[in-house]
């Protein structure tokens, strides 16, 4: 049994640091290693594998020398972490852009951007549409990436540049991913905590409308100022943004609260704001001028048209008839569907017993594996029940950590996307060659960041059953009257380490409740707190930010250098939203504490 040490230095100060060691070596040579390439130009950040491999090295050697971690059980944490990442997350993503390129080799991909850009031709107003309303969809029905995957990649189909397009949906997947993936990190979170479930969400839904009806406008400014605008052209549609973020954030805030819509909150308030903002533009209100990309500013200049002008009446006139446009978007409502129907509990249920009459038992490299032929499970050799948490980080009489691989190949969320592109494949009906094409530009586009993704979760999960995860955490708990606050960065911790706001509570919610009630706080306030301040680290994550290098990159050399850019330009918006988040709990605990639920 390995119990685990928060202080193996014999100095709370100097064992802080050791932890973060894994981290800060991960994010030193993603954004901040010098290199200079064949022709002599200096660069910040090395190659994302290589990165990521240099962040697992000294995750090992801390794990193992300095909190005396049998290597063994290392090896077993990390190969759980990347084998449950797989299942998880990459399964996802690959099905998801194995989608959107069918999408792209049918040619339906074009009507799709038609009929975005006739909504609006005002690339701000597409931003908002896509990144933040449709973005929110995907992550209530699926999570772990695919929003940014799918929306970045409709994005670079628009004609947005890779970078800018990565940037704003990383951005935009914030408020929504408390609910993701028909609300699985709620779900944890009350698991883990022992709280009432629709109590937690209802406190989330207090907090994050606050920041629902901030996103688009944070979307606009950036990327605005990306394209060289100004704060005129950014407050040139606010009541657009206005009508986005309050639709979305009036929405979240009823449907979290109610028992029977509070998994499906982002589907909900997703699908509400993109309905309103789209009568909102056709029938109340539309800029009296539009703004568009640099490029395309540039290329109306040297034509000699005015680069603002309004719309012409021709450019309005739709090329498409109406059956084309439903028939070009039906692989994306399969995959709300098929994702909305594999995240119901009962359904996930059905599949998991599948097979439940076809049975087997053996070992494998030692240790158990068995289970039925839909639900295999396999018990991590020198890991299973053989690592103890301590206190305070959990009670004194927890138990062991379970360290298994289940194998839910079926009940998985990235089945049902792949459900969902294996019948648009048909319902588009593309031809051998196309499902050729369609498979091997995924393989091509995915190569590295699987390889990323799959290294970073596994140090993901070293770092929690080593218990360097927890050491960070604790540094957290000694804020005293300022921890509302401080819970915020918690969360942000957690998904920053995890990739994941479900991993992150499942990591530290029962520590925020501990330490609430050893400070008299509110334990729903600071519960939930730890996941809504945890959907700002969503953004900072290596994963997300692999996830979208795969959907806007088309080179793979670019696609690897593009980590520490992305990770540079987004750390800063990422450190303010958590202190918003932080700043909205501060006042909850100490202001308005009415605004609470109470407990069913």
């Amino acid at each position: 049994m390995y119990h685990q040490i928060y202080n193996p230095l014999g100095n709370a100060f100097l064992s802080t640091i050791a932890a973060a060691i894994p981290i800060l070596t991960l994010l030193y040579f993603i954004a901040l290693h010098r290199h200079r390439d064949s022709q002599g130009n200096v660069h910040l950040g090395i190659s994302a594998p290589y990165a990521a491999f240099f962040g697992v090295v000294a995750a090992f050697i801390i794990s193992c020398l300095v909190f005396r971690m049998p290597v063994v059980s290392a090896v077993s944490a990390f190969a759980l972490g990347t084998l449950s990442g797989f299942l998880g997350i990459i399964w996802i993503v690959l099905a998801a852009m194995f989608l959107y390129t069918m999408s792209v080799v049918s040619g339906k991909f074009e009507i799709v951007k038609e009929s975005i850009v006739h909504i609006s031709f005002d690339r701000r107003l597409q931003c908002v549409l896509i990144a933040f309303s449709f973005g929110a969809i995907i992550e209530g029905t699926s999570g772990f990436g695919t929003p940014v995957a799918i929306a970045g990649a409709v994005m670079v189909g628009l004609g947005f540049r890779p970078f800018q397009a990565a940037v704003l949906n990383l951005l935009a997947n914030t408020a929504p991913v408390a609910w993701g993936a028909i609300g699985t990190p709620i779900v944890t979170l009350a698991a883990v905590s022992g709280l009432d479930q629709v109590t937690l969400s209802a406190m989330a839904g207090r907090q994050l409308p606050f920041v629902s009806v901030l996103v688009p406008f944070w979307l606009v400014a950036t990327f605005v100022k990306m394209e060289g605008g100004t704060w005129k052209q950014v407050f040139e549609v606010w009541p657009a943004m206005l009508c986005a973020g309050l639709s979305f954030a009036l929405m979240q805030f009823f449907a979290s609260g109610s028992s029977a819509l509070h998994l499906m909150t982002d589907v909900v308030s997703g699908v509400f704001s993109v309905i309103c903002t789209a009568l909102f533009l056709r029938f109340v209100w539309h800029p009296k001028t539009r703004f568009l990309l640099r490029s395309e500013r540039e290329a109306l200049e040297r034509a000699g048209k005015s680069a603002t002008s309004t719309t012409d009446k021709n450019e309005w006139k739709y090329p498409y008839t109406t059956g084309e446009t439903i028939y070009a978007w039906m692989p994306w409502v399969i995959l709300i569907a098929c994702c909305a129907l594999w995240g119901v509990p009962e359904f996930k249920k059905l599949l998991n017993n599948l097979f439940a009459d076809i049975t087997f038992s053996t070992t494998f490299l030692g240790s158990k594996f068995a289970g039925t032929l839909s639900l295999p499970v396999w018990d991590m050799p020198a890991l299973n029940n053989l690592v103890q948490r301590m206190p305070p980080v959990a009670p004194v009489d927890a138990k062991a950590e379970t360290a298994k691989f289940t194998i839910n190949w079926l009940s998985t969320a990235g089945t049902g996307v792949f459900v969902a592109a294996l019948l648009s494949g048909f319902i588009l009906k593309l031809r051998p060659a196309q499902w050729k094409d369609a498979f091997v530009q995924t393989m091509r586009r995915m190569k590295i960041p699987v390889l990323v993704i799959g290294q970073v979760l596994g140090l993901g999960f070293l770092t929690r059953y080593s218990g360097t995860d927890a050491v960070l955490g604790l540094a957290f708990t000694h804020a005293g009257f300022l921890y509302p606050f401080f819970a915020a960065y918690l969360g942000w911790l957690g998904v920053f380490l995890t990739g994941s706001d479900t991993a992150s509570n499942a990591l530290f919610g029962s520590l925020q409740r501990i330490t609430a009630q050893q400070l008299n706080l509110n334990p729903i306030l600071i519960v939930a707190t730890n996941s809504t301040g945890g959907v700002m680290g969503k953004m900072i994550d290596a994963q997300s930010i692999m996830v979208a290098c795969a959907a806007c990159y088309d080179s793979p050399k670019e696609r690897s250098f593009a980590l520490g850019p992305i990770f540079r330009t987004v750390f800063f918006h990422s450190i303010a939203g958590a202190a918003v988040i932080g700043i909205i709990a501060m006042l909850q605990a100490y202001v308005f504490p009415g605004v609470i639920p109470v407990p069913r």
